[in-house]
């Protein structure tokens, strides 16, 4: 990799609660940080060490796409569950429920991309995210092969650029897998789309103003619950749960790529009180803004 080492967050939640039902990991069965631009591995590399059977399980922070090769097997996708064949690619959103039961030496591949790789690649004036958003098993194309196979072996070398040719694969295959998920779903030209496609857009110029629900609704014209609506539709999620994520990726972005002050980078979100900032970013990551920099440093010595 290039002379830094590329930590995204943490998201093993810590807390004296009980374990949830669900378990929320990284890759399945870590907990640890993803030090690195992207992931790519073979499926059967995980799942032969659980009997081909992956229980389901949800990732805070990460976006995963599989393409079965060979083989097959079910997925289960926030409670449906759906029949994988040759040549289907799986879409898992961040944070959407999912598990895998694979028929044994199945083949194929799984790619991981960390929610901060989509924010960079992904422009709220043409759409992707509303269709990535969604979980599914798609059919899919050469192309989609030919880019994985290539992130695959980007991602086991270890050449100068490495780090930048990965994000490029990686945006090339999001886009390719949006667009098969259209192709099947009847595209994404509804007037809800284009309303969530409007809020994606203004959730970029003014995330770091604060904006309520209601704000976003007033500029759009529609209501709160409106609102609500057509970001459930759109992703399953609430409008004020994806304010807040917007908020805490910036957030994360800052203690990654600066030396500010906790304090400074709470100013520059809008907070007014860089305990309350703390607070935020603990519940929303399991970790303090000063334990995840403190994580950080160790992992990078």
């Amino acid at each position: 990799m290039e002379g830094f080492v590329f930590v995204l967050y943490y998201s093993n939640m810590k807390s004296a609660a009980p374990a949830p039902a669900i378990r929320v990991y990284n890759l399945f069965g870590e907990s640890g940080d993803l030090p690195d631009v992207v992931h790519c591995e073979t499926i059967a590399s995980r799942s032969v060490l659980h009997d081909w059977t992956l229980a389901v399980h949800r990732h805070a922070r990460l976006h995963q796409v599989l393409l079965i090769e060979r083989g097959g097997g079910e997925a289960t996708l926030d409670g449906r569950v759906v029949p994988l064949k040759p040549m289907q690619i799986v879409n898992v959103p961040v944070g959407h429920v999912h598990g895998f039961r694979f028929v044994p030496e199945t083949q194929g591949w799984v790619l991981t991309i960390a929610a901060e790789i989509l924010d960079e690649a992904l422009l709220a004036a043409e759409g992707l995210r509303g269709a990535l958003s969604q979980s599914g098993v798609v059919r899919g194309t050469p192309q989609i092969r030919a880019t994985m196979k290539q992130i695959f072996a980007e991602h086991a070398a270890r050449d100068f650029g490495r780090a930048h040719v990965l994000r490029a694969l990686s945006a090339a295959m999001i886009g390719l897998v949006a667009r098969a998920l259209t192709s099947e779903t009847g595209g994404n030209g509804t007037a809800e789309s284009g309303l969530f496609r409007r809020f994606e857009a203004l959730l970029e110029q003014h995330h770091l103003e604060r904006w309520s629900v209601a704000d976003y609704a007033g500029a759009l014209s529609i209501t709160p619950t409106h609102l609500n609506r057509v970001t459930r539709a759109a992703t399953g999620d609430t409008a004020s749960h994806l304010i807040l994520n917007r908020l805490i990726r910036e957030a994360r972005r800052n203690l990654v790529y600066t030396n500010l002050p906790v304090s400074t980078i709470a100013y520059a979100l809008g907070f007014e009180d860089p305990a309350y900032f703390s607070r935020v970013y603990a519940a929303a990551t399991g970790l303090s803004p000063r334990a995840f920099r403190t994580r950080l440093h160790g992992d990078e010595g």
